[in-house]
């Protein structure tokens, strides 16, 4: 009997020791976007025009990354025509990497799949979100995008054991 729970726990952490391998780096990413940071300089753009873009990206097999985000903005020229994710360093005008939504609404979400090629760009500092608007089809609001790395975690909320736990209650007798 002790055999078999010696062997069943060995198996138990085996076996957590190969998932915890097969997890990916999970980074968590945000953009402040404001008219000052767009290039080149937006022409008539509302006082206080801003936004906010946050996502996860989940780092999958094959060169893949799940991106999953949220825009949110307030004060524009007019609606938002579209938003992307650009390769370029501040103050630098850049292509698109990542379409986002066209056209756009405050609080809107998405999922989308990128490379992992496209992940390093962003996580090196060397991406930004922008919003375009009809008044400013170059971008009226644009926010470089900061990932930070998600703490790991086990997928599992259960509290860790106590460290010294309680004996087990001796099993009754006959």
């Amino acid at each position: 009997m002790a055999k078999t729970f010696v062997a069943a726990a060995v198996v138990f952490v085996l076996a957590g020791v190969a998932l915890a391998g097969e997890q990916k780096d999970t980074f968590n990413l945000t953009a402040n976007m404001k008219a000052r940071f767009e290039v080149p300089k937006p022409s008539g753009v509302r006082a206080g025009a801003t936004g906010l873009f946050t996502g996860k990206a989940v780092e999958l097999e094959n060169d893949r990354t799940r991106l999953t985000w949220r825009l949110t903005f307030s004060k524009l020229s007019g609606r938002a025509t579209a938003a992307h994710v650009h390769a370029g360093k501040v103050g630098k005008a850049g292509g698109v990497m990542i379409a986002l939504c066209g056209p756009c609404r405050s609080g809107q979400r998405g999922t989308t799949t990128v490379s992992h090629a496209q992940l390093r760009t962003i996580r090196a500092g060397r991406a930004y979100v922008n919003l375009h608007t009809a008044k400013n089809a170059a971008g009226e609001i644009r926010g470089q995008v900061k990932a930070v790395k998600a703490p790991a975690s086990s997928g599992d909320d259960t509290p860790p054991p106590p460290t010294n736990p309680e004996p087990p209650p001796y099993p009754p007798y006959p």
